[in-house]
């Protein structure tokens, strides 16, 4: 969003190649960046400090320097990797050996939809999408959960009715109450109507599914924290 010119060095004039209007600028995308003290020893920014600092001065001696001290430690890595036969597995990314390319693991080249899409973020360099059917999907596996767990409970207490009733004497009243009990019909359940029944914590897939989707809203806060920052 910033002006661009081409200098002709035969003669040294210069001409205008792109200037952009108000209009333009106001569209520019936001940009979002890790806090340099929050980034790890091995992405780029901290990484490559001394090479961008070396630069942004217009040091190009010290910047190639810098950067030859990058390069040869880690060229000196691979060679003590080589040494020890200590095999190289990259997190984020994976060796395609039809175009002899790495690629990201996690790309998601899908369109965006709008209907559906809430926000892309990224964790522990993974980048993920927020969709808004998620908690339906949620919600309707939480109540099959719930329904598998009625019918289980269901069950057991009619086998127990019935260990009940044949252990009784032929000519003892049936009326004796049962120790076992169930509910006859269920139409509605709530959050907490598990532990309302006795039942116990869900299954391990609504687990973590709620976790998932806590992480998810922690992330999306953060982000709004952080457009909101950068709007200041």
């Amino acid at each position: 969003d910033g002006e661009v010119h081409m200098n002709e060095l035969k003669n040294g004039t210069t001409e205008m190649f792109w200037n952009p209007t108000s209009e333009v600028r106001r569209q520019r995308l936001k940009r979002h960046i890790v806090l340099f003290e929050e980034q790890m020893d091995f992405e780029s920014e901290r990484l490559w400090q001394h090479v961008t600092s070396a630069i942004n001065k217009g040091d190009q001696h010290k910047a190639t320097q810098e950067k030859f001290v990058l390069e040869e430690e880690q060229r000196n890595a691979a060679r003590e990797r080589r040494e020890s036969g200590t095999e190289w597995k990259p997190l984020l990314f994976r060796h395609d050996a039809g175009t002899n390319e790495w690629r990201y693991k996690y790309e998601d080249l899908r369109p965006w939809d709008p209907l559906n899409d809430i926000a892309q973020f990224e964790k522990d360099g993974i980048l993920q999408t927020m969709e808004r059917h998620l908690s339906t999907r949620m919600s309707n596996h939480k109540v099959t959960c719930i329904n598998n767990q009625i019918t289980r409970h269901k069950r057991s207490a009619k086998d127990c009715r019935r260990r009940k009733t044949s252990d009784q004497p032929s000519n003892h009243s049936q009326n004796t109450e049962s120790s076992c009990s169930t509910p006859e019909s269920v139409q509605e359940l709530s959050d907490d109507d598990g532990k309302y029944l006795g039942f116990e914590s869900l299954c391990a897939q609504c687990g973590k599914e709620m976790n998932h989707l806590k992480e998810i809203h922690s992330a999306v806060l953060s982000l709004q924290k952080a457009q909101q920052d950068i709007h200041r």
